[in-house]
């Protein structure tokens, strides 16, 4: 993840039991002060007090200070990602806050009313959530193809290790998908959840589950086809590997509705691809262990070397 706080850091520190214990805290006052200008765009003082409440939910020093370089670097990120439209939906956003909510045991409109009584806010925090997902699809898609390994580091890496590829596994993926319009989210999520819950003993398999979705009020069904282990978004991977071959995992609210995957097939492979892909995600854990990802730094750090940045 791109940024100094992730958003699994955050959700993960933003615990219920933090909030309650700043409970009591004066939200922070409104105010229209400008202190900082990046690129035309405004910082004010409404803005640093938000975002250091924000902190202090963190458990995280620095202040008014930290607060503001923080701010300047989001306003960068959030343009850049505008740019080249690499940015993560509304939607997106809203899932992701409303799986926090439900992972601190509240709804939506609870954490919205703690986060405002902390200072912090619900767009505050929407927009934090917004950057630190949409951050690292622009990392990847700009420096994706750079991150490639050359036939003869690959085959150095292969030595070291032996001589032999590395094994891992492959799944070929369908996804089920009960959808929820958005204006129905509230209301039928639950209804929904239940549907998708019962067809799951009735799932015939990845050749006809496209007769088998028929049979379903707004259910779609997409081909996610050649996914390695090590390409499983994390939250899907824990479900993927609790379900068999032909089976299919529980369930999961999103954005787009709820969904399940069905595992078509699965095999053990040691192909040039499958070693890349190991080798690409041993290379990633190494720089997650060590701290910020050096691409995302650079990239960064070009943008700052363009950007006007007035201090108020």
């Amino acid at each position: 993840m791109g940024g100094k706080f992730s958003i699994v850091r955050a959700i993960a520190t933003l615990a219920l039991a933090g909030v309650l214990s700043f409970g009591g805290a004066v939200a922070a006052k409104a105010a229209s002060e400008v202190k900082v200008i990046v690129n035309n765009t405004v910082i004010t003082s409404g803005d640093i007090a938000k975002r250091v409440a924000f902190l202090r939910l963190q458990r995280q020093g620095g202040g008014a200070a930290e607060a503001k370089k923080q701010l300047v670097d989001e306003v960068l990120k959030r343009a850049e990602i505008a740019r080249v439209q690499q940015s993560v939906s509304t939607q997106e956003v809203d899932a992701a806050f409303a799986r926090f909510a439900a992972g601190n045991k509240l709804s939506p409109e609870q954490l919205g009313k703690i986060l405002d009584q902390a200072g912090v806010g619900v767009e505050h925090f929407k927009q934090y959530i917004a950057v630190q997902m949409s951050w690292p699809r622009l990392v990847n898609f700009r420096y994706g193809g750079a991150n490639r390994l050359a036939g003869g580091d690959l085959v150095k890496r292969m030595m070291e290790g032996g001589g032999d590829k590395p094994v891992t596994t492959e799944y070929f993926l369908q996804q089920v998908i009960f959808v929820i319009p958005a204006s129905k989210r509230g209301a039928i999520t639950g209804k929904r959840q239940a549907e998708a819950d019962a067809s799951r003993s009735k799932f015939p398999g990845c050749e006809t589950s496209k007769v088998f979705a028929a049979n379903y009020r707004d259910v779609s069904i997409r081909s996610l086809g050649r996914v390695l282990a090590q390409q499983l978004p994390e939250e899907w991977k824990p479900l993927i590997q609790k379900a068999g071959d032909g089976m299919t995992t529980g369930t999961r609210v999103t954005e787009r509705g709820v969904e399940y995957l069905a595992i078509c097939k699965k095999r053990q492979v040691n192909d040039d691809t499958a070693a890349e892909i190991v080798f690409r995600a041993e290379d990633i854990g190494k720089q997650k262990k060590g701290g910020e990802d050096p691409n995302s730094e650079q990239y960064l750090e070009e943008l700052r070397s363009k950007a006007q940045i007035v201090n108020k």
